[in-house]
């Protein structure tokens, strides 16, 4: 290892209640310069067994009253604004997303901690009205909401604070403790929201960190029988191969996308501009809920397609390290060269380009489609990048029916003002979340959050992801 990499600092790993040397380590870059900004522990089968042994025994021995959950997850928002410089600047580096990018992070993530808070002090089961079957007027029946255990967060690189919090604070409200395995691109963040726990008040030992290949650290997890439930965010493939090793143990799966938005043809089109545009291109593409496809009534094409083509145009792109840049870097130059060999053999197969399309290293310019078949694999698969396909239509139901004819469905927006439309839309439509004058990418972090078919199963929201991170306990009572 060279002089400059020595010097970099160390992301360790979290077992039993301590910071520790992994086995080897590997070298993180920053996602726009190239360079080298960290060396990253690496966990061992063996340590992988450790932490589980130690988050298992340490929850065996009682989780904190919920009323103290409450308050230590209050505390923990209050820290994240106090290391707002410092966590913003992690996130741009490792991930290469601009600043804007990051600081919606960050304020989203203080309130997912003070939402998760909230729903830790009003954790509760419900009555249970046996008095109302033959024979049991003298019985009383109720439910308790108990925590599972362990529980194993998968997460990924597009939101290296928020998505992880999502996991990390309803697990702790609950009463679980938590390992996290962070996405290899991504590992700093994770390591300062083990530190914003700990210092919050958390027992140093409900919260444990691995870094690792995903390819053989997932292998490991699955096998650990302390584990009682995993989620995880990211691809179609793996989430599947997870949920499979799982077996009878819950999951809660945030999965692939293909992501659309309608513009109607009485849609407001001074509403959904920005939206609109913001959706397509935030964090170069990289969100599950970006709109790949981005449906226009023929009605509105001519007046709405040149103001949104010069909005894209403008949009600056480069460097996320410089304060005004809206879209940065993709996560590699290998996944830029992928994404730009999509837009190759789009064109080559008659699609066109109206905007952008040009690639430098990782840098996939703000690119918008058009003249599209269904077939094509910018249409057909999740491209995960900077990349809008336009698709213009008359009739709407035909919409409808070639958005759910693809294996996802996890989000779709639609702008119209008129309301039947719209709730056409909510019942028709195969998704999880149907946002009537917002983008497929709107998200509230109250709202439940999550995908039907391919794009997966289980809410995120911390009301309900406690739901799914406790079990119900029957209790009755014979007079």
């Amino acid at each position: 290892m060279n002089d400059s990499a020595t010097k970099t600092p160390l992301v360790p790993l979290h077992v039993a209640g301590a910071w520790v040397d992994g086995v080897g380590t590997r070298l993180l870059t920053d996602k726009f310069t190239g360079e080298v900004i960290a060396q990253v522990a690496q966990a061992d089968q063996a340590t992988v067994s450790h932490v589980v042994d130690a988050l298992h025994a340490a929850w065996e021995k009682g989780p904190l009253p919920p009323a103290e959950r409450g308050a230590l997850l209050n505390r923990a928002a209050e820290i994240v604004d106090s290391r707002r410089e410092q966590l913003l600047d992690t996130i741009v580096a490792e991930s290469g997303f601009t600043y804007s990018d990051a600081e919606g992070e960050v304020a989203r993530a203080k309130q997912t901690l003070i939402a998760s808070a909230d729903e830790a002090r009003r954790l509760a089961g419900e009555m249970v009205p046996l008095s109302g079957a033959p024979g049991q007027a003298d019985r009383i029946g109720f439910t308790l909401r108990v925590p599972l255990g362990v529980v194993c967060a998968i997460t990924p690189f597009n939101s290296p604070l928020n998505t992880v919090m999502h996991k990390v604070a309803p697990a702790l409200a609950a009463g679980n403790a938590v390992l996290i395995k962070p996405a290899s691109a991504t590992p700093m963040t994770s390591q300062l929201i083990v530190e914003i726990m700990i210092e919050a008040g958390f027992p140093a030992d409900f919260l444990g960190l691995v870094n690792g290949p995903g390819s053989t650290i997932g292998d490991w997890l699955a096998a650990e029988q302390k584990l009682r439930f995993f989620t995880f965010t990211g691809s179609t493939a793996v989430g599947a191969k997870i949920h499979a090793a799982a077996g009878l143990r819950r999951t809660q799966m945030e999965l692939g996308s293909i992501a659309a938005t309608i513009l109607h043809k009485d849609a407001d089109l001074s509403r959904a501009m920005d939206k609109v545009v913001r959706a397509g291109f935030r964090k170069a593409g990289q969100v599950c809920t970006s709109i790949q496809r981005l449906y226009l009534h023929q009605d509105i094409l001519d007046r709405i397609l040149p103001d949104y083509l010069d909005a894209v145009r403008g949009l600056k792109f480069g460097n996320p390290h410089e304060r005004d840049t809206l879209v940065g870097p993709m996560i590699s130059e290998a996944e830029a060269i992928r994404a730009k060999a999509w837009l190759d053999e789009a064109v080559n197969q008659g699609a066109r380009i109206l905007v952008g399309g040009e690639r430098t290293g990782p840098l996939l310019a703000p690119t918008v489609l058009t003249d599209l078949s269904p077939d094509m694999k910018v249409m057909t698969d999740e491209i995960f990048a900077p990349v809008v396909c336009l698709r213009p239509y008359s009739d709407i139901g035909h919409v409808f029916d070639e958005i759910n004819s693809t294996p996802y469905g996890l989000a779709t927006g639609i702008f119209t003002d008129n309301v039947n439309t719209g709730l056409n839309a909510a019942r028709r439509l195969h998704v999880g979340g149907v946002h009537i004058n917002e983008t497929c990418s709107s998200r509230v972090d109250l709202m439940p959050y999550g995908g039907v078919k391919d794009s997966g199963f289980g809410r995120e929201g911390p009301a309900y992801a406690i739901h799914e991170l406790t079990e119900e306990r029957l209790v009755t009572i014979s007079l």
